[in-house]
């Protein structure tokens, strides 16, 4: 079904809410820019993490066109659905957009989505058919990608599999194409750039060094991300009590945490772990330095999606701390193994990646299903023949 009208340039607006959704969608904002005798693009940025987003946009030299600013302190999931549907209406009666793109499960996801569709807007869904099919994990993410995909017109999604879910569900096989992550495109893009610039590289070591971790000789790094609302309380005590004992048993072993700013992760996290030398608490990092301790570690132990898809392009292999994943080619690949917040679990498997050099190059050296960089390459041309 095309999407029609009559002006020579069709207005696209991008809506992002969080870091992970703007790395994600910022090689494809910049290939849609390129097609500036086609369409007329905007960002629309929430702000649900305003600070670490606004960051992740200006290292692709990217800027938003609107901010809703909707954070503030300690608000529920009530207070920001509602705020950043109301804020959506003025910017779309605004900028009356011909298309609406929105990325992957979060909240600004579903209520962009919403409101778009309450403005009889046609709304894309890039990162679209992921499922764990259990709608309170993770929370709330997996129903605001399936409540996405009941408003969207058109399903970028990045795998067969996230295909055969959508066609399960009753989207129409004609209103899907399968694209790869673009998240995967994102990742070569600033590999290139860390690679191919000596004062990128410098700059990413300062940084690095002002959050007070530095890279010492034959000493591996376990890297560490973890934020989920699904792990709060006690599913983060036992992810803490876990670190701590894999790095008693394992001195000659870095395990690098950049903690995120909730409290609810920021508090325990620190009370726990906050006395161990070999444990280095640092406060979160930009994309090019993330990508960097990423390709630099040993292994990666995270609640992550993203990760899930990047690591396996570094060879590193993924411990994820969850009970279940919409990610599942990454485990049928053998690129990462499920552990949840199963202390016991997190801990022996970690040990087993640390101690077992042929376990540990099963997983490093098995293929990433999840794309090859051309994913936004794939999306705009599609677009192209759409939007006529």
């Amino acid at each position: 079904m095309k999407i029609n009208s009559n002006m020579r340039l069709k207005k696209i607006l991008i809506v992002i809410g969080t870091r992970p959704e703007a790395i994600k969608m910022a090689p494809l904002i910049h290939c849609l820019k390129k097609e500036n005798n086609l369409f007329e693009i905007k960002v629309c940025v929430s702000g649900q993490h305003q600070s670490m987003l606004t960051q992740a946009l200006g290292i692709f030299d990217l800027k938003s066109d609107y901010n809703l600013d909707i954070m503030e302190p300690n608000q529920t999931l009530f207070t920001v659905t509602s705020k950043i549907i109301k804020k959506m209406e003025g910017i779309l009666s605004e900028f009356e957009p011909h298309l609406v793109l929105v990325h992957g499960d979060t909240t600004t996801t579903f209520t962009g989505a919403i409101s778009s569709f309450y403005h009889k807007i046609p709304v894309a869904h890039i990162e679209a058919g992921l499922r764990t099919h259990n709608i309170y994990s993770p929370f709330p993410e997996e129903i605001n990608r399936k409540l996405t995909s009941q408003i969207a017109t058109l399903h970028f999604a990045p795998t067969q599999r996230s295909m055969d879910n959508l066609i399960k569900e009753g989207v129409s096989a004609d209103k899907i194409i399968i694209t790869g992550n673009t998240v995967i495109d994102a990742l070569f893009l600033t590999l290139e750039k860390i690679n191919n610039n000596i004062d990128t590289q410098k700059n990413i070591l300062n940084d690095l060094e002002n959050k007070k971790y530095i890279f010492a000789e034959n000493r591996r790094i376990v890297l560490v991300t973890g934020h989920r609302r699904e792990n709060f309380g006690t599913g983060f005590i036992n992810i803490c009590k876990a670190l701590k004992e894999l790095a008693v048993k394992n001195t000659d072993v870095d395990i690098v945490y950049p903690v995120h700013l909730n409290p609810q992760v920021k508090i325990p996290v620190h009370q726990i772990l906050g006395e161990i030398s070999n444990i280095h608490l640092i406060e979160p990092l930009d994309y090019e330095s993330f990508v960097y301790l990423m390709n630099q570690s040993h292994i990666i132990i995270t609640d992550s999606g993203g990760v899930q898809e990047e690591a396996p392009s570094l060879g590193k292999p993924v411990l994820v701390m969850r009970k279940n994943t919409e990610r599942p080619e990454a485990l049928k690949a053998g690129t990462v193994k499920l552990v949840g917040t199963d202390k016991e679990l997190i801990v022996s498997e970690a040990q087993k990646l640390l101690d077992n050099k042929e376990k540990y190059s099963k997983m490093s050296l098995a293929s990433n299903p999840y794309g090859d960089g051309n994913a936004s390459l794939r999306i705009v041309n599609f677009l192209k023949k759409e939007l006529k």
